[in-house]
């Protein structure tokens, strides 16, 4: 079979079916190569790291950089919210409403991370970071710093990525991915060429990785709203409504929720293995999970166009279409348990191609990643679907009730059973998110969802 026979069938693939779906094989396509590439970055950069600092140090930088994560739980569930109820204005052709949904989005998560980064700032300069992560207090001033660069960048990210919260609303996926990798392939670029020309600094580190990619956001978001396609809708004072506010609440807060709680649940992980087992642990446990994460990356790109398809196609109570995606992706994910198996088969040796004799994997940890990583993408197959027809308070009590117990019980498992450990609490939630998940999209789509099931 040749080259042009391939890209044919490709081609016929790609325009058969509705036009919905001919636009979310497009965007997967699209965000499958970019996100390829996006990928390759990824890893490469593990390695740069840490010869560009060192292991003990990237634990600590990676450490950081989670906790830094957190302070997006803090939109009060606004980009999710806005993603939904900007979908459901173009799905109506409402442009007006559209507008002023990203123009009250804009004006509120700047305030509001406004706010954040001040207090973050003031509690920063009282913060023992040798204490939090069990290390030596000689680094506790460059911490410090490092933290508050983290911080401003991240704020700025947080309303910048309205934009891209935006395309993927607009069911452009693709061009989201192509912002981000661009500004992903700029930061590689800088820290290659600062490895060879500085020495190794964490400050050095935080404005390139955090500030280059924040940075081409923005530039790229005032082109596009100013010249591009999307003026028509470009955010503006005059077309921010305080009556929004609530309505994008009502569904936002309710991913705040879901979000705070995955916050407990999720990120702190890195702190746990830090302060019990230490920092290089931290680093063994994240070059594993970006290992096996390769897979789960695959799957979210084909999930992410289905979000707003969904929210689409919900609207509109086009039933049949939704029915037909949700089994097609659960044939998908069975495909996964074949290739995480051969993923372990093959860990240790691409371990040692990817990072060298510098950080040594146990196989323990790579078994253990590659069920967590299984049980994730199960989870977040029908928790993508759901959220496209806002129906979450489900996943809200679930999220919720394990948030409260989480911290405590990772704690123990990681004391009793070490770095695998601490997968427990996390695998056990996604496995309850896709078995509650599958239940309610089939009771969505079959019109016999009720009560909490509808909400």
């Amino acid at each position: 079979m040749g080259i042009r026979s391939i890209k044919n069938r490709i081609s016929s693939y790609v325009a058969s079916g509705s036009t919905r779906s001919i636009t979310v094989k497009k965007n997967i396509l699209g965000s499958l190569l970019l996100k390829s590439i996006s990928i390759l970055i990824s890893l490469q950069v593990v390695p740069l790291t840490i010869n560009y600092i060192n292991p003990t140090k990237y634990g600590i930088w990676l450490t950081l950089s989670s906790i830094i994560a957190w302070l997006s739980y803090f939109d009060l569930g606004f980009a999710h919210g806005f993603r939904n109820r900007f979908a459901e204005a173009r799905a109506s052709g409402n442009i007006k409403l559209a507008k002023e949904y990203i123009s009250t989005t804009y004006m509120v998560l700047l305030l509001l991370f406004s706010i954040i980064f001040f207090i973050v700032i003031v509690f920063n300069n009282f913060l023992n970071w040798s204490s939090i992560l069990n290390i030596e207090p000689v680094y506790n001033d460059e911490l410090r710093t490092v933290f508050g660069l983290l911080s401003c960048f991240f704020c700025l990210n947080i309303v910048a990525s309205v934009f891209t919260t935006m395309l993927a609303a607009d069911q452009k996926t693709a061009l989201a991915s192509l912002i981000q990798t661009s500004g992903q392939v700029l930061a590689f670029v800088s820290i290659f060429i600062l490895t060879r020309t500085t020495s190794g600094s964490l400050n050095t580190l935080a404005i390139v990785f955090a500030g280059i990619p924040c940075f081409w956001l923005i530039i790229i978001s005032f082109i596009m709203f100013c010249g591009g396609k999307y003026r028509s809708i470009a955010p503006t004072m005059r077309s921010f409504r305080i009556s929004l506010i609530k309505n994008i609440l009502g569904l936002g807060g309710q991913f705040f929720i879901i979000m705070l709680s995955m916050l407990f649940i999720f990120q702190f992980i890195n702190i746990i293995l830090s302060r019990i087992e230490g920092p290089e642990i931290v680093t063994q446990y994240n070059i594993a999970y970006k290992y096996f994460n390769i897979l789960n990356m695959g799957v979210t790109i084909i999930l992410t166009p289905f979000w707003s398809a969904f929210t689409d196609a919900y609207a509109k109570h086009d039933y049949n279409w939704m029915r037909s995606v949700v089994k097609k992706l659960e044939l998908l994910w069975l495909l996964c348990i074949p290739l995480l198996i051969l993923m372990v088969i093959c860990s240790s040796s691409l371990y040692e191609w990817w990072i060298g004799n510098s950080v040594s994997i146990p196989l323990s940890l790579s078994m253990s990643m590659a069920v967590y990583i299984l049980f994730q993408t199960g989870g977040n197959m029908y928790m993508y679907l759901i959220n496209g027809t806002s129906k979450v308070r489900l996943q809200l009590i679930l999220y919720l009730l394990f948030a409260i117990v989480s911290i405590p019980l990772m704690t123990f498992c990681c004391k009793k059973y070490g770095v695998e450990g601490v997968l427990i609490v996390p695998i056990i939630v996604f496995g309850l998110q896709a078995g509650i998940g599958r239940i309610q999209i089939f009771k969505i789509i079959t019109g016999t969802a009720r009560g909490i099931w509808l909400k």
